[in-house]
């Protein structure tokens, strides 16, 4: 009889205790995925997978190992706590390492109000199927496409427990609907390519598959005869598909591991102005049905809400326990981890303050300037900020989008455009990341 992931969990924790660990703990997860393809109206890939996969993290001393497998046997749960015991005995001391105290460890969670599972049974193969056709013949049916790269859709459900030595025990379960489509428009050389997709907790909250294949097919449409723009300065508008990218380096910024490294362009920017007055960046790991979501950490640590940024000032760095106490702070319950991975931390859902005006008043009172949506590549100079990116979108001029654009760079420094951004008010509230659409008021940009 297959065991479940909470009594894996602990048989690991038994044996690694008698095979001479001081302290252990313990990850399983346990899923079953399914995901269809569809081309030119036919099937053309179908994948199914199901199965539990084991980590087991020991401590000698301050020393540490980590080991995995998707090996349940009880023989391979001995043969793994063996294994990492004589790993831990032979690596190097790390003053560092170790499991939290007892009273930092989270304590009576409400799963319920996460809503992180869909109780609704798991779609058939042939409901995903027919999701992918309509998207694939939605997006067909634009005039202009000539052909749909792919359009597909997947389902998943899993579970994720946790336990320690030192008296933690958790765990939960998670559900997984997407949905996506990918259109070509144009021929040869002038091919031009743009998507749609959706991914939710809750099979209901997902958009249509009509929705998603109309769009995808006018996106590439619109993108067909793009132009070089001419290089120099001007202001840069992030759609809202690619904005969260740069608070995305904002928080790589403000990784606890990155500073205890000492190789982050945010060294020593707590307490200073990092974006406008009016903006700050919340995390919150507590919102219903969303995908960042989760009542504690990798660590057993509870997650909070908190502002990285507050009214434009930088509140602190993201911490999971070693990058803390090489810093001599506290954890901010921020560890996450897979089943064969140490701790590191790393942020949950986030939330960027709103702006007052839509994507179309700021595009009107831009003048001229570049509409990114499609970023390539990155040049980003992790101690400096200094910024560089192959991007492609739409050319503002009067304040109106003039025509479509590829094959240019963009580049400045993170910290001056932060500084500068204004978002609009069109993020979508139901992302892990609620990013609007940010413009920078300056950016050099190299084209033609």
């Amino acid at each position: 009889m297959t065991q479940s992931p909470q009594a894996l969990c602990h048989a690991l924790i038994d044996a690694a205790k008698r095979a001479g660990a001081d302290a252990v703990d313990a990850m399983a997860t346990e899923g079953r995925s399914l995901s269809i393809e569809v081309r030119e109206g036919t099937l053309e890939h179908a994948e199914r997978s199901e199965g539990t996969d084991l980590g087991l993290r020991v401590f000698i001393g301050q020393r540490q190992a980590q080991v995995s497998s998707s090996d349940s046997r009880p023989e391979t749960l001995i043969a793994m706590a063996e294994r990492a015991v004589a790993m831990a005995r032979e690596a190097p001391e790390d003053p560092y390492s170790g499991l939290a105290s007892a009273d930092q460890l989270a304590q009576n969670w409400d799963l319920d109000a996460l809503q992180l599972c869909d109780p609704s049974p798991e779609p058939a193969p042939e409901t995903l199927q027919q999701d992918a056709l309509a998207a694939e013949a939605a997006c067909a049916a634009i005039q202009g496409i000539s052909q749909v790269q792919a359009a597909g859709a997947s389902y998943g459900h899993h579970s994720i427990y946790l336990a320690t030595s030192n008296g933690f025990a958790g765990g939960y379960q998670r559900t997984g609907r997407s949905l996506s489509c990918t259109g070509i428009a144009g021929t040869g050389a002038g091919m031009e390519r743009d998507y749609d997709g959706d991914s939710r907790t809750f099979q209901n909250d997902l958009r249509s598959a009509t929705d998603i294949g109309r769009i995808a097919g006018e996106r590439a449409v619109a993108r067909l005869n793009a132009r070089r723009p001419q290089t120099g300065s001007y202001p840069v508008l992030f759609d809202e598909r690619i904005s969260s990218s740069l608070i995305g380096h904002l928080l790589s910024a403000a990784n606890g591991a990155a500073i205890a490294r000492g190789s982050s362009w945010l060294q020593g920017a707590v307490g200073e102005q990092i974006l406008p007055e009016t903006l700050s960046v919340i995390e919150d790991p507590h919102r219903a049905r969303i995908s960042g979501s989760r009542p504690f950490d990798g660590e057993g640590l509870p997650t909070q809400r908190r502002a990285i940024i507050q009214d434009g000032i930088l509140t602190g760095w993201t911490l999971d326990l070693a990058s803390a106490r090489k810093l001599g702070l506290q954890s901010t319950g921020n560890a996450a981890r897979g089943v064969g991975s140490v701790p590191s931390p790393s942020n949950w859902n986030i939330a960027l303050t709103p702006g007052q005006h839509s994507r179309d008043e700021l595009i009107a009172g831009m003048g001229t300037g570049l509409l990114v949506t499609s970023l390539i590549g990155s040049t980003i100079n992790p101690n400096t900020g200094d910024y560089s990116r192959g991007a492609s979108g739409y050319w503002v001029e009067n304040g109106e989008i003039a025509y479509p654009v590829n094959e240019c760079t963009i580049a400045g420094n993170l910290r001056d455009m932060l500084k500068t951004l204004t978002p609009a008010n069109d993020a979508r509230s139901y992302l892990s990341r609620v990013v609007p659409s940010l413009m920078v008021e300056g950016m050099t940009l190299a084209g033609s």
